[in-house]
């Protein structure tokens, strides 16, 4: 007897986010391994480029609109666009439309909505869109979850991803002591306000340790390099890791953990 897989018969498109397509490849291989496992079908429209949010960020509202019109002009054919990053999935949704009602093109304007009312995060397709919280995995280690502020705040994934990790087998998650509070990056924030980074980073790192964890995990690699960075320096020998790289870790091949 067959069985239908809950992707069949969907075509996603994968928006890598520059800093995964830069310097943690691994997460957008991830999450292709996690789709593709499910049956969907995953596409990566080569045209592709910043989804410019640390343009808009920073102030630069007009510089950042060619790029809130590739976007929409890329991802226009797609029901399903998935970012594995709630801070440039929250940018897509929060920002492209006020960019682009800027240039009075009230076409554009509706296709940017359009567009950016199809983008995900990675963890909102899986629950809300697959209707899946058990894809599979096999993590047999001991993490703790760090919630991102754009994550929660901006791309308001609520609880998705615990309900993903609590049906990872052989993991065990412990509670990360003041979760909510910002890591200190902040695109931009971290290289303006230097100081008060680094003292929110190691906040966020003492809490992680105190956990006892192997992993720190969170759905934004900007935010693990931050903390990261800390825990490095301190030589705690917790390692970072994207959500959707424990997502993609099987029994049978437990690869692409470390970093």
């Amino acid at each position: 007897m067959s069985t239908t897989l809950p992707g069949q018969g969907k075509t996603v498109a994968l928006f890598a986010t520059c800093i995964n397509d830069a310097m943690f490849p691994n997460t957008p291989k991830a999450v292709v391994d996690v789709l593709e496992r499910l049956g969907c079908t995953v596409e990566f429209p080569e045209g592709q480029t910043c989804c410019g949010q640390a343009f808009t960020n920073s102030g630069y509202f007009d510089e950042t609109i060619p790029l809130v019109r590739n976007y929409a002009k890329v991802f226009a054919d797609y029901d399903y666009i998935l970012g594995p990053s709630g801070s440039c999935v929250g940018a897509v949704r929060e920002q492209h439309e006020m960019l682009a009602e800027r240039t009075g093109d009230a076409g554009l304007v509706a296709e940017v909505k359009r567009v950016a009312g199809n983008t995900y995060d990675f963890t909102e397709l899986l629950v809300d869109v697959l209707g899946v919280t058990d894809v599979g995995a096999y993590f047999p280690h001991r993490v703790t979850y760090h919630p991102t502020c754009h994550s929660m705040r901006v791309a308001k994934v609520g609880d998705r991803p615990y309900q993903l990790l609590q049906a990872v087998r052989g993991i065990e998650l412990v509670e990360l002591p003041d979760a909510n509070r910002c890591c200190g990056f902040g695109g931009t924030f971290s290289l303006k306000n230097p100081d008060v980074s680094v003292a929110m980073a190691s906040d966020k790192a003492r809490h992680v340790a105190s956990t006892g964890a192997e992993y720190l995990v969170a759905g934004d690699n900007a935010c693990l390099l931050n903390i990261s960075g800390v825990l490095n320096r301190q030589q705690s020998g917790i390692k970072p890791i994207h959500l959707a790289e424990i997502l993609a870790s099987t029994d049978e091949s437990l690869t692409g953990v470390a970093r």
